[in-house]
């Protein structure tokens, strides 16, 4: 029985269009995937996973055959989410609307990438979120606005500024009875307010050395293919520093019966990090159970 993925992460461009401060960018040189690229990857991913996210790095609407990559999930009765940081959303109203369900059952639009770059996309500039929120909600596609959240570091007012003017336009957006849930809120159906704490990226200069003991759910619930194909063990290790192998030229059962992925697999289950860069993550932290 082959194994099966809640999702994989399919970075169908590792060119993004912001530098939010955030996050540390790719050194990998710029690429976006064909969509004859995209066919074989979709296809041998096909028996593993039901859903696509493009994200690990990059800007998915920058993609400029988007609506081909759309159209070939669509064939192959994948479902899509999306994650970006708002910024073409008026440019691509049209295009997500008309694959609004089917095959775009989500979109994530990272509100805290607006302050993240020294402004904030208010009032006029923020009516397309708003717009797009309303359009596709209504059609049936989920739609989550991420904002970060008061996690009570020293760093939370700096980084949080701009939360109250952000929840007003909201509030003012859709004045409904938000109803609050685990992460956030639920604000009408299929539309979510959903609030995210900033962790440290995985890395092997900039994070400290946080153990071997851990886990995670890399190669559990999810795996992550960057753009040339390079399939690597979670949607947070952007420059591919374990690369597992490689979808252009190899099928996914050999990569996941690879030593290298198999020695993850059974460390995670014994909460042993095999990987170096996995020591250095701050996000595993949150699956790692103190005494």
């Amino acid at each position: 029985m082959k194994k099966r993925f809640a999702k994989v992460y399919l970075e169908i461009t590792n060119i993004c269009n912001l530098h939010c401060d955030f996050c540390p960018g790719n050194r990998r040189p710029p690429h976006s995937v064909t969509p004859r690229e995209f066919e074989v990857l979709a296809d041998k991913l096909r028996p593993y996973t039901d859903y696509l996210y493009f994200h690990v790095m990059g800007e998915p609407l920058l993609h400029p055959q988007l609506e081909e990559l759309f159209a070939i999930a669509g064939e192959r009765d994948y479902h899509v989410a999306v994650t970006t940081n708002g910024t073409l959303l008026a440019a691509r109203h049209g295009l997500l609307v008309r694959h609004a369900t089917a095959p775009l059952y989500k979109v994530s639009v990272s509100l805290h990438a607006y302050e993240a770059n020294g402004k904030v996309l208010l009032d006029g500039h923020f009516e397309p979120t708003v717009r797009l929120a309303r359009d596709l909600s209504e059609r049936g596609t989920i739609v989550a606005l991420r904002l970060w959240n008061l996690d009570g570091q020293s760093r939370a007012e700096a980084h949080h500024a701009h939360n109250e003017a952000i929840l007003r336009v909201l509030h003012e957006a859709f004045p409904e009875e938000w109803v609050e849930h685990h992460n956030g809120y639920k604000i009408r159906d299929r539309l979510y307010l959903e609030w995210g704490e900033r962790f440290d990226w995985p890395s092997l200069t900039a994070a400290p050395d946080y153990g071997e003991r851990g886990t995670c759910y890399g190669l559990r619930d999810q795996i992550g293919v960057l753009s040339d194909g390079t399939v690597v063990p979670c949607c947070l290790d952007g420059e591919g520093c374990i690369p597992l192998g490689n979808l252009h030229r190899q099928d996914m059962e050999e990569i996941l019966n690879s030593p290298r992925t198999r020695a993850m697999t059974d460390g995670f289950a014994r909460g042993y990090l095999s990987e170096t860069l996995c020591r250095h993550c701050g996000y595993a932290r949150r699956f790692t159970k103190t005494k």
